[in-house]
């Protein structure tokens, strides 16, 4: 039996899964809900549990202990164990010893429209699920040892399973496909296979997070977060992507994919602009980008706040292989997504634009937006000029001297009236699109203008700071201020930390000379990941990690922060040394 190397972690938080594969193994079945047992969890065509994993001994089910690892999730009961693996992609292997395996439909029930069939394909008597959720096939073939089905043909409601491993060792491989594929055949050993999926992992986390020490613990299950989340091109996925989660968060959202891509621009600079790149895949007629992507949709309900330019900017200082047709198409399609702001997201004679509602702005529920929905805000204004600033110097390195002109004339217009109308001399207000009527929160959200770093005048940019270090619980910077009355400890962007506006905030300030601040942010944060893991969001005052528990832009936060500390810590060390003498 094999000895796991690499980080180990709960199923129960982070699914066992492999970089590329459309599944996962996880107890979490649908939104929010976890299951007894683990499950084959699909993610084409919608979260689909498929299989239901029930360790066996002599056909009882065996409560047994779960381990997992990067290259291996294991069942064991003593010395008994099963042990699953991924061949590739699309296969796992499994293998016993002591304990069998009893693999269910994970529904019951079987309509013309719903559940699972099971059957015995004659062309190599394996055993065959073929789900009308996924729409698509689970082959198990028999390696080793004997297997029975129940079920096998039924219709209507009843049980459906292939038990495993009733008398002696035994091995088996589970695929998933679409409508035919040759019968199954390997020359790789199970130890073999536990192998291959370490040293990929490897090379993957040697990549992304070279500069790793003892000091960031965290590191290396950061990075299995991420490589586990990936999803080879499929359906409306057009690249390689890295889902929020293999989770109930399955989706691309169009602005948490410019962490994800940050985080690999160092080590794995084509993966991350496929991150960056992806949903201008699906821009629209009048340059919106979509609000998400999956498998199977493209939802353009919402958009998300335009933080693009500011990440563009970072990946360009970092991916030094972009040619000029790929900086031609990318200047363009950031033109037209700025443009979709200018055109369709002011009103007339207005210079701000607005959010719709505050899930344009990724913060749902913030309490900026209690008042009205439709707001212009410091946040939207300040990442707009980002984008303009990036759109100049874009167009500048392209040869285009009117278009950097023209966008030169837009961000200072923008700038000026941002703090005109919103800014009091104390703070950011926001402000009705619809009357013109301001008003305050004590959400982070009105502080989310330090993006701008040096761009805002030193005394916007000292307040901000200051109101900024008033947010800070033990862990970072409340997305609600925690006396506030409408603080609440699990109430999404009403309270939690969350990783986005930390990196953003982080960043922000370092660029407007509050180096300390974020200095003391980042530690905070990175903190919290190594105790608390990469949870979508966390709670404020007790660091309690909160919602789906594997996010990819939290792992992705605590690359990047992680990856700057270290690297300001080595330059601080090589300043301090000594002079050499001749």
């Amino acid at each position: 039996m094999t000895s796991p190397s690499g980080p180990h972690f709960s199923v129960q938080d982070i699914p066992f899964s492999h970089s590329g594969s459309w599944f996962g193994i996880s107890p979490v079945v649908a939104d929010k809900t976890y299951a007894e047992h683990l499950h084959l969890v699909s993610h084409q065509s919608g979260l689909h549990a498929v299989l239901r994993l029930v360790p066996t001994r002599a056909d009882s089910e065996v409560q047994a202990i779960v381990s997992a690892s990067p290259s291996v999730l294991i069942w064991a009961d003593g010395p008994d164990r099963v042990e699953l693996a991924y061949e590739t992609v699309d296969t796992i292997r499994l293998r016993g010893q002591g304990l069998g395996m009893a693999i269910h439909a994970a529904h019951s029930t079987l309509s013309p429209f719903s559940g699972t069939y099971l059957y015995r394909d004659p062309v190599d008597g394996s055993h065959v699920y073929t789900d009308y959720g996924t729409g698509r096939r689970y082959r198990l073939t028999l390696l080793a040892g004997t297997a029975t089905a129940t079920g096998d043909q039924a219709l209507g409601t009843g049980t459906r399973s292939v038990a495993v491993g009733r008398d002696g060792p035994w091995e088996l491989a589970i695929e998933e496909f679409d409508s035919a594929r040759a019968p199954y055949r390997s020359d790789l050993t199970f130890d073999q296979i536990v192998k291959a999926a370490e040293a990929e992992f490897t090379t993957f986390t040697d990549a992304v997070a070279p500069w790793r020490t003892a000091e960031t613990p965290a590191a290396e299950l950061a990075a299995y977060v991420l490589w586990s989340a990936t999803v080879r091109p499929a359906g409306f996925v057009t690249r390689p992507a890295v889902l929020m989660s293999k989770h109930w968060m399955d989706k691309v959202w169009s602005w948490d994919h410019c962490f994800n891509a940050l985080a690999l621009a160092d080590g794995l600079p084509e993966l991350a602009w496929h991150q960056f790149r992806i949903v201008f895949d699906h821009q629209d007629a009048a340059g919106a980008l979509p609000d998400s992507i999956t498998h199977s949709e493209v939802l353009y309900n919402f958009v998300k706040p335009p933080i693009h330019g500011w990440a563009l900017r970072q990946l360009r200082r970092r991916l030094h292989g972009l040619d000029r047709t790929e900086l031609t198409e990318t200047y363009e399609a950031l033109a037209r997504w700025t443009a979709f702001w200018l055109s369709h997201r002011r009103g007339p004679g207005e210079q701000l634009p607005h959010y719709q509602h505050g899930n344009d702005s990724g913060w749902d529920n913030a309490t900026t937006f209690d008042p009205e929905r439709v707001v212009q805000s410091a946040d939207l204004a300040a990442f707009l000029l980002l984008q303009l600033r990036e759109l100049t110097d874009l167009a500048a390195v392209l040869g285009r001297a009117d278009d950097a002109a023209r966008w030169t004339t837009i961000a200072g217009q923008l700038r000026a009236t941002m703090l005109t109308q919103l800014w009091t001399g104390e703070r950011f207000v926001a402000r009705s699109a619809a009357t013109g009527a301001t008003w305050t929160s004590d959400s982070l959200l009105d502080l989310m203008a330090i993006s701008l770093g040096d761009d805002l005048p030193a005394p916007v940019r000292a307040v901000l700071a200051e109101r900024i270090a008033s947010h800070l619980t033990a862990f970072g910077p409340a997305t609600e201020l925690p006396t506030s009355a409408q603080y609440e400890a699990d109430g999404y962007w009403r309270g939690p930390i969350w990783a986005p506006s930390t990196v953003l905030i982080e960043d922000g300030l370092r660029r407007a000379g509050h180096t300390e601040l974020a200095d003391d942010i980042s530690a905070r944060f990175r903190t919290l990941c190594e105790r608390s893991g990469f949870a979508e969001n966390f709670d404020a005052l007790t660091g309690a990690g909160l919602r789906d528990r594997a996010y990819t832009w939290t792992a992705s936060a605590y690359l990047i922060l992680a990856a700057a500390h270290v690297e300001r810590s080595r330059a601080a060390q090589r300043s301090d040394q000594p002079a050499a003498t001749l």
